[in-house]
């Protein structure tokens, strides 16, 4: 059997069957029923954030937090290259020109050192990402925005469970948007959600995600359809039971990996930052010096029925559709493209897997 690079956690069949019994019952099955509004309410307590708005997916998610702010088209927003390409969408989509800021070599995150000289007249945000679960220079970005008078939205599809000095990620900038797709550490099957500090946007968000709608007969704002329904939620629901146990099992493969990889010269490992509590989300590895490229490696596990994955490559700046958009120097992200390989990572990877992984490699 192949080993993918990821496999989605799930709940018992019998627990789900549970959940969405009565949704036989009520055929309430979306436009934001009771397992919605149970679920809003048990992700706020688990990543102890104040509101927590869910979406259809990530990716939606993250252009309705953008959206929400209504910032004058053609306005720059300072964000990364070295992310999925969601991220870029979701600000251009808005109407919005990314401006792309190269990441340290250290987390992989945006360089906090590198925003202020991209800052100009048109930048009305900064949207960072999360890498990997590593969080981003929190603190410094904060300072930058406020002192230009910035919004910070972060994309956390990463970063969901992960804290800093025991903050969760939910509670960092104006907003953070995480992502529940089958592949992320917890899942709603597809999924995302927004969540934020104060109360003020929670109405605005649910009206841009539910075409505008404000009431039977009223619709107050131009909105689309990115509701979560009944069986997303019920999914959400089951898992978040279970998501403490899958992040431990987790902790075991990396530790396993990092066993096996840490002896071999020429690779370079993710570590977990002081202060950081992680939720093993990745395991990516840089092939720096190693007498294989990261390439190599690629082939020679694909060929083995192992599928790892060039995450993230290439860069959003490097794509077609934004063959048009102007591209800063960003030499380090350049460099992670070409060199990092994020090798197969899930719950229930076993030791004799990744025996054999870090066999193929090590050979």
């Amino acid at each position: 059997m192949p080993i993918n690079v990821t496999r989605s956690s799930m709940p018992g069949f019998d627990e789900y069957c549970e959940e969405i019994r009565e949704l036989w019952d009520s055929h309430f099955l979306t436009n934001m029923g009771v397992k919605h509004q149970q679920l809003e309410k048990d992700l706020e307590k688990y990543l102890d954030v104040a509101n927590v708005v869910l979406f259809t997916n990530g990716h939606l998610a993250l252009e309705n937090a953008i959206a929400y702010y209504a910032f004058p088209e053609g306005s720059e927003v300072i964000t990364t290259p070295f992310t999925f390409v969601s991220t870029t969408h979701a600000i251009v989509r808005n109407g919005l020109k990314p401006v792309f800021c190269d990441v340290n070599e250290k987390d992989f995150t945006i360089d906090a050192d590198k925003i202020e000289e991209l800052i100009t007249e048109k930048t009305v945000a900064i949207v960072p990402v999360h890498v990997y679960g590593n969080l981003c220079d929190t603190d410094r970005i904060q300072e930058i925005a406020d002192r230009h008078g910035l919004k910070v939205i972060y994309d956390a599809a990463h970063a969901f469970g992960v804290k800093k000095n025991g903050v969760g990620a939910a509670n960092f900038g104006d907003m953070s948007m995480f992502s529940f797709h089958a592949t992320k550490v917890y899942n709603t099957i597809e999924g995302g959600a927004v969540c934020f500090k104060e109360d003020g946007p929670r109405d605005d968000l649910n009206h841009l995600k539910n075409f505008g709608i404000s009431g039977l007969e009223e619709c107050v704002r131009i909105g689309g359809n990115a509701k979560m329904n009944e069986f997303q939620a019920a999914m959400g629901i089951c898992n978040l039971r279970h998501v403490d146990d899958e992040i431990a099992k987790r902790k075991h493969v990396a530790e396993t990996y990092d066993r096996w990889l840490g002896k071999l010269d020429g690779i370079r490992l993710n570590r977990t930052a002081e202060g950081i509590t992680p939720n093993y989300a990745y395991y990516p590895v840089i092939f720096d010096s190693y007498k294989l490229s990261r390439d190599e490696v690629y082939r020679k596990l694909r060929e083995n029925g192992i599928l790892s994955r060039k995450y993230f490559y290439p860069l959003t700046s490097d794509f077609e559709c934004y063959g048009n958009f102007e591209k800063n120097d960003t030499p380090c992200a350049r460099y992670l493209a070409a060199h990092v390989l994020t090798l197969p990572m899930y719950a229930d990877l076993s030791d004799e897997d990744i025996s054999r992984i870090c066999s193929i490699i090590g050979e």
